[in-house]
């Protein structure tokens, strides 16, 4: 009895990792594939670039990153254009990356809690989740208004200047929220940006005990958001919902108004996973 334990301890262990999965060392890092996946990211962080634009940012010798990018053209994670002599991100990144979308139902559930936040208030809704420290949108229901906020999944914002990251740091333990606030340095972006750590911790306090927070033009000017997070099983805040739009429809007399059907989403997206409206801490 004890001999099928193991076999199938071992046969476990083997679907995910090898037998010294524990070991943390070089020995099991690719270094020429970690300066490939390098290359990649930088890529998409620059939004496209020029050979000796991409080598530059990587302090990388243009014979190499031609290789990397050659090879990644080949698979399609990598267009060029040979007019303007650019290298973009291609198609196979994106269909990869976005597999990242279906391993939970989050965003599956979202969805049509989203689209009627949307038609609840008239402005664009968006969903988020802390990864690295910063605020990842996974999706979003754009409001019919012509003018609109938009973060289209994938992208990655500061979350001391985002209703969303706000949301989420508000619901972290002390340690944990002057963490990423200290990664982050609290870099401004508009004059309305909050800097200084003592404010930023007394803002998410405010939060904590509203139930939602406010991007008040922190990251861009002439837009506010309002968020509330949405909790998993254990009371933790595992993302984000709000709402993003000008100032000149979210005036501030508007946003506890706007905040209601912000935190009823939220709430009902929190059941929808089977997550517990009772936060935890």
């Amino acid at each position: 009895m004890r001999r099928k334990r193991i076999v199938e301890e071992d046969t476990k262990r083997a679907r995910g990792r090898p037998k010294a999965w524990d070991d943390k060392g070089q020995q099991n890092t690719i270094k020429s594939l970690d300066r490939a996946l390098e290359v990649l990211v930088e890529l998409g962080n620059m939004g496209g670039g020029t050979l000796s634009e991409i080598a530059g940012a990587l302090d990388q010798s243009p014979a190499t990153v031609y290789r990397v990018l050659t090879t990644f053209q080949g698979r399609g994670f990598a267009d060029f254009d040979e007019q303007s002599q650019v290298w973009n991100i291609g198609a196979a990144a994106f269909l990869t990356g976005s597999q990242f979308l279906r391993r939970t139902s989050l965003v599956e559930r979202a969805r049509p809690i989203m689209r009627e936040l949307m038609e609840a208030t008239g402005e664009t809704a968006n969903l988020g989740i802390e990864r690295d420290g910063k605020v990842l949108f996974l999706g979003q229901v754009e409001t019919h208004a012509t003018i609109r906020a938009f973060f289209p999944p994938g992208t990655a914002s500061a979350m001391h200047a985002s209703g969303i990251g706000k949301a989420l740091l508000s619901r972290m333990d002390d340690a944990r929220q002057r963490q990423v606030l200290a990664a982050s340095k609290l870099e401004q972006f508009t004059p309305h940006t909050l800097t200084d750590p003592e404010a930023m911790i007394a803002d998410l306090h405010a939060a904590k005990a509203r139930g939602y927070a406010i991007d008040g033009e922190e990251r861009n000017l002439g837009m506010r958001c309002i968020a509330a997070p949405v909790y998993n099983v254990f009371g933790e805040a595992v993302a984000g919902i709000s709402v993003s739009g000008p100032t000149s429809r979210i005036t501030e007399d508007r946003i506890a108004e706007l905040a209601e059907p912000v935190m009823a989403a939220a709430a009902r997206l929190t059941t929808a996973i089977g997550g517990n409206n009772r936060p935890a801490g």
